[in-house]
């Protein structure tokens, strides 16, 4: 037996033994490099596109939340309330010109100081005096008038809203005077 080598298989595409049919080579023609549009200016896109994104899912849990609500007290959760906060009104003060019938009893008020403002009705048998308004603060003593000591003198006083209406009610009617808290 004898054992010679066996011929190379038949090849069609290489007729040739390999690199004999390589063309020559050639050199490269100089280009200017090839630029993407836009490549520095996707980081700061990107970075925005993702806040934007952030910002639409929180909105979403923000809203998520609201709906669900606090829930009854057997599943609540989160710190029980201990009682609940009471509403607290405030007292609106206005300020309010009263002209007081005695003129020199005007000129003992200083700013700050408190008085009671009260109402004498004058009628042919006497008259009756209510208390108009307790313990309110004197604002302003404006200076007297010259020749104005019969018509009384006006003082501004700090008073809560529903006083200065009964104060402008009874000073059309009835005359006005102070005593010092």
């Amino acid at each position: 037996m004898s054992f010679a080598p066996s011929p190379p298989p038949f090849s069609p595409l290489a007729p040739h033994p390999p690199g004999t049919d390589a063309p020559a080579t050639c050199e490269v023609p100089h280009f200017a490099p090839v630029r993407v549009r836009g490549g520095r200016h996707q980081l700061a896109r990107l970075v925005r596109h993702r806040r934007r994104a952030v910002a639409a899912g929180l909105a979403v849990t923000a809203a998520a939340l609201v709906a669900v609500g606090p829930g009854d007290s057997d599943g609540a959760r989160g710190h029980p309330v201990a009682a609940p906060v009471r509403e607290r009104r405030a007292v609106e003060m206005v300020t309010a010109p009263v002209r007081i019938a005695d003129g020199a009893t005007v000129l003992l008020l200083r700013p700050g100081d408190r008085v009671d403002v009260i109402a004498a009705g004058t009628t042919a048998t006497g008259g009756d005096a209510r208390v108009l308004a307790r313990g309110v603060r004197v604002k302003k003593v404006p200076e007297p008038v010259e020749g104005a000591a019969e018509s009384g003198a006006l003082v501004v006083l700090s008073v809560p809203r529903p006083a200065a209406v009964r104060l402008a009610g009874a000073s059309a009617t009835a005359r006005l005077a102070v005593t010092l808290c």
